[in-house]
């Protein structure tokens, strides 16, 4: 009974140094496998709760991409994922846990829109005027967004706050307060719903090439040119460099004459503004206006799963987003075309969320903690 805990330690070190050692396309391999592991799982609950599998599986096929209308809004979660995926990608792949992604994408989103509403008398109507308050409402999310990460960024890098702690807290303060604003102040007299004003004609994501008044080709264009520049420059900079070598070795990066403080600030902050986008696309793209924070869909949360299933690539990012978002898009079709309850759709979700997690956290934690003979 006393070689247990060796024996256990044991089986975690050797598991531990397994994934350590792994290449990114291992990681990647290992995530995709346990995605296949939970949907099988998932169908095979589906059967024991008393439903047919096979038309489940059918249903999620049809409700991602089984017509246009399902494709384009595919499309539109994958949009909201990639931003939100590669925010939390960028903090984890510096070793830093920002699970405030959610309350920065709330302040982001609100940042937008009434910097919009507030500069829209100024601005003359038409397109251009249209465009030139779009940008700003951009700006001004990915501004809002950045800051409101760098305020956990600061406590973590100079006061030895847990930034887990930090930034679970932040996002329910960005929600109470966002959400007393949009029912209160901000909430138009004859809006029947909770809600801030509509944004001006001319502001908004024209469609293009798709007709879903949802959804714009530019919202994704702009989700895969932020992944383009986050990946160039994590791996191609100094700044990028600095941003892994400042989370995960703090000596050596002030060895070699990097401020670690500073960079995880800088790194949150980073985080943080591309969350902010997330708001911005969000408000301008989807909506028209900015509702209740408890009714924007968890994609802040859910993009920890999503970093995670790309092992923290931004990159990997969009194929993990377009998993994610043919998942969402299919959820609300399987409820009206099939007999299986909703909590047991989110079960089954819940499952892949799990499975995917669950490698890549204990590598993570490994890393962090020695086991597998590495010292973070």
């Amino acid at each position: 009974m006393s070689d247990d805990p060796g024996r256990v330690r044991g089986a975690l070190d050797r598991v531990a140094a397994r994934l350590l050692d792994a290449s990114v396309y291992e990681r990647v391999g290992i995530a995709v496998g346990s995605t296949g592991l939970a949907l099988l799982i998932g169908l095979v609950v589906v059967a024991a709760a008393g439903h047919n599998p096979l038309l489940f599986a059918q249903q999620l096929v049809v409700g991602s991409v089984g017509s246009t209308g399902a494709f384009t809004r595919t499309l539109r979660f994958t949009t909201l994922f990639i931003l939100a995926g590669v925010a939390v990608a960028i903090a984890f792949r510096a070793g830093v846990f920002n699970i405030g992604v959610q309350g920065q994408l709330i302040v982001g989103g609100i940042a937008c829109v009434l910097s919009i509403l507030w500069l829209a008398p100024f601005v003359p109507n038409g397109t251009l005027g249209g465009v030139g308050l779009t940008l700003v409402g951009l700006l001004a999310a990915v501004v809002a967004g950045g800051l409101y990460a760098a305020l956990p960024g600061v406590l973590k890098a100079y006061y030895g706050a847990n930034e887990i702690i930090t930034t679970i807290m932040l996002n329910f303060i960005a929600i109470g307060i966002v959400g007393w604003a949009v029912d209160g102040p901000l909430r138009p007299e004859d809006a029947r719903s909770v809600r801030t004003e509509y944004l001006p004609e001319g502001v908004g994501l024209p469609s293009v090439v798709f007709s879903d008044p949802n959804f714009s080709i530019l919202g994704l264009g702009l989700a895969l040119g932020v992944v383009g520049v986050v990946a160039v420059g994590m791996t191609r900079t100094s700044f990028g460099y600095d941003m892994v070598t400042s989370g995960y070795q703090a000596s050596a990066a002030t060895f070699s004459g990097v401020d670690p403080q500073r960079t995880i600030v800088a790194t949150m902050t980073l985080s943080g503004m591309v969350a902010g986008l997330v708001g911005a696309v969000f408000a301008i793209m989807v909506q028209g206006y900015f509702i209740d924070p408890s009714g924007i869909g968890t994609y802040g949360f859910d993009a920890i799963a999503v970093s995670l299933l790309a092992a923290n690539n931004p990159v990997g990012v969009v194929p993990a987003s377009l998993l994610f978002g043919a998942l969402e898009s299919s959820g609300s079709h399987v409820q009206i075309h099939s007999d299986v309850p909703v909590q047991l759709i989110d079960g089954i979700v819940g499952i892949v969320v799990l499975f995917v997690a669950a490698p890549e956290l204990f590598r993570m934690l490994a890393k962090r903690t020695g086991l597998g003979g590495e010292k973070g």
